[in-house]
């Protein structure tokens, strides 16, 4: 049988050797210049890469509010106007931030490695605008190199190509998009007062159901009742659950934390992760622990609230960023001052505390 076109020994295309090489003269070039105090950003393929719109990294209120009673043409000037002028930060900052110090604490223990995080910048405005955002990235001293600018288009089609773990933003529509292509995804909502976060260690918290793990499990809640529900847990405790929509990011946190727990660094470890779901521990506890065993991941803390409000625990927790499915909980985290990112999975979009939202609206109409 004749090798198949663009392939060598082992399987490697041409393509794939072509890039590398890429990659490398790329490196050398900037490893010889000797004049950028800035790192080198990691290749792609090793890096976590975290995608941050624009408008969750500034505060773009203002413009926002130009763009929409003045149209585009007064925007980009407006913002042409202002170009030396840098945004106040935004939502997602502190998240970047803390993003940035791990990578900082990673370069100490491993100089040589691209296991990194690497932040690209995702924004639907048009070239003319990216001075200003520029001008503001190197003002607040942020390590973001790659753009993606995407001139009034939908940056969500390029997410695969910048190889994306991660994707905030403040649009629903393209958070659900992203989902849709298999991306994990969360809409970032901000706090009228946020509590004060950590300087030197990255906390990330996640809802269980329909985040890390399928909504398998809730579709019962919602459609059958709790005590149905529990049974159901008992009766599948062995039986891993389906991943959810930000599996994957957690399995790459949990990648880089071990790069700490190899340097003997694990109670100094700068990430963090915590589990807050609305779970009962002794009643359906055991198959999420047991689900994240099988799956060769780990979180630091697990927290079980047996329906009680998550807002009071996370304003203990201060996490950079709580993801959470539904709304209600979102609500509650933002009421206590903590950063949290609505993920649109699952049985969950169809409910509105507890009360299925097709029955609110028809009770609405009449």
């Amino acid at each position: 049988m004749s090798k198949p076109e663009g392939t060598e020994r082992g399987g490697q295309s041409n393509s794939d050797n072509g890039e590398e090489k890429d990659w490398a003269a790329v490196k050398a070039l900037f490893d010889n210049a000797k004049t950028t105090k800035k790192p080198r950003p990691p290749k792609p393929s090793n890096a976590v890469t975290i995608a941050v719109s624009s408008r969750t990294l500034f505060n773009m209120v203002k413009e926002r509010k130009v763009f929409e009673e003045e149209g585009l043409e007064r925007y980009v000037a407006h913002q042409l106007e202002l170009e030396d002028q840098p945004f106040t930060p935004g939502v997602s900052f502190p998240f970047v931030k803390a993003l940035m110090n791990v990578n900082a604490r990673l370069r100490e223990l491993y100089p040589d490695s691209e296991e990194l995080f690497d932040i690209v910048l995702m924004t639907n405005n048009h070239a003319q605008v990216g001075v200003r955002l520029i001008n503001s990235i190197n003002y607040y001293d942020l390590t973001i190199e790659r753009f993606c600018m995407t001139g009034g288009e939908s940056p969500i089609g390029y997410l695969k190509a910048y190889m994306t773990n991660l994707y905030l933003s403040k649009d629903s529509k393209k958070v659900q998009e992203a989902i849709e292509e298999g991306i994990a995804a969360a809409t970032m909502f901000a706090c009228d007062s946020e509590n004060e976060l950590s300087d030197t260690q990255l906390r990330v918290a996640f809802d269980g159901d329909a985040v890390l793990f399928s909504d398998e499990s809730e579709i019962i809640v919602k459609e059958h009742g709790l005590d149905t529900f529990f049974r159901h847990e008992k009766e599948f405790e062995n039986k891993p659950l389906a991943q959810g929509p930000l599996k994957c990011f957690l399995e790459a946190l949990g990648k880089l934390q071990r790069k700490f727990y190899a340097k003997n660094q694990r109670n100094s470890c700068p990430i963090r992760t915590y589990l807050v779901t609305a779970r009962s521990a002794a009643s359906a506890g055991a198959r999420v622990l047991k689900t994240l065993r099988s799956w060769g991941l780990e979180v630091d803390e697990a927290l079980f609230l047996a329906g009680a409000p998550k807002g009071p625990l996370l304003q203990k927790i201060r996490p950079h960023i709580f993801f959470d499915d539904q709304m209600f909980h979102i609500e509650g985290a933002q009421e206590l001052g903590t950063i949290a990112a609505h993920v649109p999975y699952g049985i969950g979009q169809k409910y509105h505390k507890g009360k299925y939202l097709a029955t609110i609206i028809n009770e609405l109409k009449h």
